[in-house]
């Protein structure tokens, strides 16, 4: 089944419409009054305000952004999805319920982590062993077959040799064959981590090497093939910037399973065991929120639902649905010479 049969085309104008402000925490959106001709080139969100880790302040929706919405049985069985994030809570909190849709609707899934994430944990020790663990528990809890980690320091990956980063994935993926990604966009405005443009460009880089016959052509002699990548998610994540979007996915289906990957993330992050704590913090103070239930698991589950996948579910009311992600999504690109011998066929006389 091609992808785009099962996509629905919106135009710009109910993504740019504002959600109501009694859904939200901060200040509702309002739309600018700008004198003709202008029209605005990006739109804000309007945004929970209980975590800066969810949604950008605005997005620039093209006018052919698609929804994409879950696929009945497995549309995409024997495809390869390698999902590449700097750190542990990267894909759970920003592209969790893509993931899990992709593997419901057939992909192998495998999440890759470049950094060893020793800046999120009580000591950098605690922090790089606690975290593996961490990353281990995400990629179970969406689905993926395998956790695979790079161990690059955290925070200071742009002092790493990124040829030596992008030479690694390639391996990955042919190795794996894999055929999709996601990622962090390469391209995200105003980011203040360094190691998510450094982890997003090497990716990018390397999808295009690794369908080339020349590049680390050892690989081909150790037995290993070109691996194709053909269709690319990428996502953003800057709190104060603003990204190209063409996809919106329908993550209504898969909201809770995006909630326990980043129930899994116990040592950094918004998520993990915040739910918990709050809870044990106000029994000591003889008080109860319902919120919370009765017990550790059901406190973190209704923590992370209710504040931190908050700002997915303003997003979604943007487009009708529950709960969404936003992508800059690149498909396969057109097999440009069969184009252009079909136009030759179309057009040739005899001469």
């Amino acid at each position: 089944m091609k992808r785009r049969k099962f996509l629905t085309t919106s135009l710009a104008t109910p993504a740019a419409a504002a959600v109501p402000a009694a859904a939200a925490q901060s200040a509702p959106v309002t739309p600018a009054n700008l004198p003709e001709p202008l029209r605005p080139a990006a739109f804000a969100n309007t945004k929970s305000g209980y975590s800066p880790f969810t949604t950008p302040d605005y997005y620039t929706f093209t006018n052919d952004v698609a929804i994409e919405r879950a696929q009945p049985g497995k549309p995409h069985q024997g495809k390869v999805l390698a999902a590449i994030q700097a750190h542990s809570d990267d894909i759970p909190l920003y592209a969790g319920g893509l993931v899990a849709k992709l593997v419901d609707e057939g992909y192998t899934a495998y999440l890759i982590r470049i950094s060893n994430d020793e800046a999120a944990g009580r000591t950098l020790g605690i922090g790089v062993a606690q975290n593996e663990t961490d990353n281990e528990g995400v990629a179970r809890e969406l689905g993926c077959k395998q956790a695979i980690s790079f161990y690059y320091r955290n925070h200071r990956m742009d002092d790493c040799a990124e040829i030596e980063l992008r030479a690694r994935l390639i391996f990955l993926f042919r190795a794996l064959q894999v055929t999709t990604i996601i990622t962090m966009d390469p391209y995200n405005h105003y980011e203040e981590n360094p190691d998510h443009l450094v982890a997003a460009r090497a990716a990018e880089a390397a999808c295009w090497m690794a369908g080339t016959s020349k590049d680390y052509i050892e690989h081909y002699r150790a037995g290993l093939k070109p691996a194709r990548i053909r269709e690319k998610y990428y996502h953003a994540r800057s709190p104060q910037g603003h990204n190209l979007v063409n996809r919106i996915v329908d993550i209504g289906p898969y909201i809770d399973t995006k909630v326990r990957g980043n129930i899994a993330n116990k040592g950094k992050g918004p998520a993990g065991s915040a739910g918990s704590r709050l809870r044990t913090e106000l029994t000591r103070q003889g008080k109860r929120l319902p919120l919370l239930g009765g017990t550790d698991a059901t406190a973190d589950f209704g923590y992370v639902k209710h504040f931190l996948m908050e700002d997915w579910k303003l997003l979604g009311a943007r487009f009708g649905l529950s709960y969404a992600e936003a992508f800059r999504y690149i498909g396969p690109a057109p097999d440009y010479g069969a184009n252009i011998r079909a136009w030759v066929d179309r057009n040739t006389v005899r001469g």
